[in-house]
């Protein structure tokens, strides 16, 4: 069940991680939130109330133009900025969604 400090995701949520330059666009999400989404352990905040983002410093741990899920596939999230540290739903990771095999065209 979701409670006030950890509002369900809605699709089309902007999420901003306070650690790093990590932005993501929530695709599809569950209907009764299993945690907070995490990125680097930092609870994510929507966009607009994020402070500006930290100087990259090291290697992005998310990928710009990759999609995350959870592991019962119930959560989607659309990185729009590369950061450190990795997404974590309800303190699982998320991993990268692997792209649909296009049909063949003999």
């Amino acid at each position: 069940m979701s409670s006030p400090l950890t509002p369900a995701p809605h699709p089309g949520d902007q999420l901003a991680s306070v650690t790093s330059s990590t932005r993501v666009i929530v695709i599809r999400a569950p209907q009764e939130a299993a945690g907070p989404i995490e990125c680097g352990g930092t609870p994510m905040l929507p966009a607009r109330d994020a402070p500006a983002p930290p100087a990259p410093g090291t290697a992005p741990d998310t990928l710009i133009g990759k999609r995350y899920v959870d592991s019962a596939d119930t959560l989607e999230l659309l990185c729009t900025a590369s950061g450190a540290g990795r997404l974590t739903y309800g303190g699982e990771p998320l991993s990268v969604k692997p792209p649909k095999a296009l049909p063949a065209s003999d």
